[in-house]
Order: structure tokens, then sequence, then C-alpha cells
């Protein structure tokens, strides 16, 4: 797999990671053996997980795993700290005892004495410079090589990495994740422009618009998919509708001329946009993650990039300034 640098910083990871939602609850103990085990083969290593997934569950799979399957240093894992459940409510809490109290909750369900990439899952109530001292806390400590955000619009990043580039000897961000696809180009107006002002990394999650870019859900709502399972159809049913429905029909016919499938087009759409390190893979069977994956050597031809964006929202100006 190629690899691509995470922003400005000296962090390299394969262009396409691993997502772990899911964990726990959809995806099984031997299911995600198997899944790390195809990512590290085909020469990924980049591997996103939170304590909210699946109650923590989703980082006790990867340190099982890599305890038996792999080496540490065979993945690049990243996780977070700020959301979750505590006293039995779900909430978000970013305050320095409670980001620091998650990262070791997690290094030790990872089994690891650090992570490669410690965000923030979401933006808190709590005073900013205190949620970012707990980053550099966690860098200073050893605990976290690099630190990023999560779900942050473009101001609270711009907010966030302006604070930590003002004075010497605190942790710059290198990485954002935000969802980000053909069905959900938002984080274009502010978000890429903040990351590329910033020389941070942007990690996509939902490159296949939560699944429906699949083309899956054309005819219905398969019983076996996300959209059909009481625990997560509220994640697929905002892209169910006729604009939705439209974008899906002109990337299976960008597929079928192109001999690819839908979600290859949809993939390499998000991969080779501008800002974009790695799109984080949300598959639940060894099977769609090989399929995906074979991808690495594909591209898509710029008339069909530059039709896709006209049809879901007009030209990427960041595309077009690159081009100019």
């Amino acid at each position: 797999m190629k690899r691509r640098r995470v922003g400005g910083s000296g962090l390299s990871v394969g262009r396409l990671g691993l997502g772990t939602m899911t964990w726990g609850s959809d995806v099984d103990v031997e299911t995600a053996r198997g899944l790390l085990r195809v990512l590290v083969d085909a020469g990924g290593d980049l591997v996103d997980t939170a304590p909210a997934y699946g109650g923590g569950r989703a980082e006790e799979l990867i340190g099982r795993h890599m305890r038996s399957d792999l080496r540490r240093d065979d993945l690049v894992i990243a996780t977070k700290a700020g959301f979750g459940v505590r006293g039995g409510q779900q909430g978000i809490d970013t305050s320095r005892r409670a980001m620091l109290d998650d990262l070791v909750g997690s290094l030790r369900r990872l089994r690891t004495d650090h992570v490669d990439i410690w965000q923030v899952h979401a933006w808190g109530r709590a005073p900013l410079e205190e949620t970012l001292a707990a980053l550099d806390q966690a860098v200073n400590s050893g605990m976290a090589l690099y630190v990023g955000v999560c779900n942050h619009i473009g101001w609270q990043i711009g907010t966030a990495a302006t604070w930590q580039e003002a004075v010497p000897g605190r942790a710059n961000l290198i990485s954002a994740q935000i969802e980000y696809s053909l069905l959900a180009r938002r984080a274009e107006v502010e978000v890429l422009p903040a990351l590329a002002h910033h020389r941070m990394g942007l990690f996509p999650w939902s490159p296949l618009g939560r699944g429906v870019l699949t083309g899956k859900y054309r005819s219905g709502i398969p019983r076996d998919s996300r959209g059909g399972r009481d625990n997560l159809a509220w994640f697929v049913e905002p892209y169910l509708d006729a604009r939705s429905s439209a974008v899906v029909d002109a990337v299976m016919r960008a597929a079928d001329g192109l001999g690819m499938t839908p979600a290859e087009v949809a993939l390499l759409w998000v991969r080779d946009a501008p800002g974009v390190t790695a799109p984080l893979l949300g598959t639940r069977t060894t099977e769609q993650l090989e399929a995906l994956l074979a991808a690495d050597d594909k591209s898509l031809p710029p008339p069909i990039t530059s039709a896709l964006d006209d049809i879901t929202g007009g030209p990427h100006q960041q595309r077009r300034r690159t081009t100019e």
C-alpha cells in the first residue's frame, strides 16, 4: 500500500485505514482478527478506535490480537478521549482528568505503553487550554506520540491548532477526523482550509456515505446491513433520501463505465481529494475490506472526478486551485 505523511509531522501511514466503531457489537473476535490481518498483509497499518466503541471492547480486541497475531510495530494506533459513558450517562467530558483517565484505560485495554495518535473525540465544555494541556502531558510522558482532534468544525480546529503553535514545547496537532464523502462535503467549506493552513492531515470517516454509496440500499434496506439493525439504523437513515439516491445513481453509472464497483468509485474520490491523508474503512467483513484495499493502485480519471464534484455540490475549490 502506498503511504502518506500525516500533515507536517514525521509520521507516515498507509493511505487507507481501518475504523473499529462496530467492533464488539457487529464485529466479533475472529472477524476482528481477520480484518487486522488483511490490513497488515496489504501493507496498511492505521487502525482507528476509541473507548466509546463497544464500551471499550474495540480496544480490547485490538490489544488481544496485537499480543497474539501481530507485533506492536505492525500498527499505527489512533484512539480518542473525552466522549463515552460516565455514571450511566453518555456525554462529552474533555476535562484534563477525564481525558487522562480515558487514556490510561485505553492503554490498559490495548495492552501497550503508548498510542501513536491520541485525539480529542469531540469539542467539549471544559476550557480549551485545559483539554490541550492533557494532550501535552500525554506526549511529554510518552503515552502518546502525536495528537489530533475529531469532529471539530473549522474555527474549533483553527483555535486549538493556533493555541498549540503559540508556545514552543506544546504538542502540535497533526490530524483531524470528520465525516467526508460524496454525500457529505461540508468539510470543504472551513475544515479543509483550516487543516491546510495548520499543516494537519485528514482522516475522513464514512467515506462510503455510511454504506449508502455502495448501492446496497437502492432497492430497500437489507436486513443484514447497518440500516437494517436497530442499533445502527439512525446512522444510515439521513442518507436514504432523494438527493442521496441521485448521487448513488451517478456513482453507479461511473462505476459501470470504468469497470469498477460503486464502493471503489466513492472511496477513490475521497482518498485522492486534496488534503486527505487516509480514509477510515468501517468494513464489517474481511471480504469487504479486501475488495476496497485492492483499489490501492487504481484512480479516477479527472473528467469523472470533476463530474462527481459537479453532481454532488460543485467544484472542489482546493482541487481547482491545485490544477490552475
